[in-house]
């Protein structure tokens, strides 16, 4: 069974965001219902469910919504277990790829290196510890982000910082932390930035624009491959997924999704990981090869 998001406040209504991939749903047969992503957000777990049948006989349910905490997720996973439903991830494996220090050592070789520093609040967040992970990137670029997200879209201010090693760059890491709030998870991340090859400039944000790929995976396989970005003209590289099936066999999780991206000297490199539940799909994706693959699964 798929699971999606209502539209808010709305009643059982599909959210806008997720009403095609219902549709591609019901296309191919596949039984869905709707979760209230307000209620489940607000801890609110049985009525949240309120729309979401019992099965017959155990099944698998897989979600495709927003984002959510690994405590929501938790809620949302024991709730469907006594509906009878059982989420395609466990928790463990949600976690494994939605907070990116749980993942890494497993994708090291092949992503750009990363260090964290753990807190549970921005205000919590060692400020010695952050200078001394800057310190061991040198004169080198960083990106900052948290264990789940960065603020790619205010590119200058709270995501890109040129040089690790100025003294302006805790500026950016505490511009990040003040904005990112109450969103913040796990703990500050620092990653060293690479230069991969150029799509455009984001024309709201500034932020440059590369020719990245969002894979969903399913059971250790690729099942998809779509041009992450809608701005931009791609050309017509072909993605190695041969060498990304590798990669995506180490990886604790039955549905997540793989971003890549080729660097400028050739190299193709994993950007980052994410549950397949809550990774949206790009504009430019085949919906119907996905639900090829997940109908295969329910």
């Amino acid at each position: 069974m798929l699971l999606y998001p209502a539209e808010p406040f709305a009643g059982r209504v599909p959210d806008e965001a997720y009403a095609l991939e219902l549709a591609e749903a019901e296309r191919h047969g596949l039984k869905a219902a709707l979760v209230d992503f307000e209620e489940l957000d607000g801890g609110n777990t049985p009525r949240a469910l309120r729309w979401v049948p019992r099965a017959d006989v155990g099944g698998v349910a897989v979600y495709r919504g927003w984002m959510m905490r690994p405590e929501t997720y938790d809620a949302l996973h024991d709730a469907l277990r006594e509906r009878g439903w059982t989420l395609v991830n466990t928790p463990e494996q949600y976690r494994h790829t939605h907070h990116l220090p749980l993942s890494y050592d497993l994708i090291a070789d092949v992503t750009p290196r990363t260090v964290w520093v753990p807190a549970a609040t921005p205000s919590e967040v060692n400020r010695a510890a952050v200078r001394e992970a800057l310190a061991s990137f040198g004169p080198h670029p960083v990106i900052v982000k948290d264990y789940v997200k960065s603020r790619k879209h205010e590119w200058a201010e709270a995501c890109f910082i040129p040089d690790a090693s100025d003294d302006d760059a805790m500026r950016v890491v505490e511009t990040f932390l003040a904005r990112q709030a109450e969103q913040f998870q796990g703990g500050l991340v620092l990653r060293a930035f690479e230069r991969f090859a150029a799509l455009a400039t984001h024309s709201r944000s500034g932020m440059p624009l590369t020719r990245e790929y969002r894979l969903f995976v399913l059971d250790g396989r690729v099942v998809t491959s779509d041009a992450y970005w809608e701005e931009g003209e791609y050309g017509n590289e072909e993605v190695p997924l041969a060498q990304f099936d590798a990669v995506a066999r180490r990886v604790r999780s039955r549905f997540f999704t793989m971003d890549v991206a080729q660097r400028e000297d050739g190299a193709w490199r994993v950007v980052e990981l994410g549950d397949g539940q809550v990774a949206g799909l790009p504009e430019r994706a085949d919906r119907a090869r996905l639900y090829d693959a997940l109908e295969k699964l329910t």
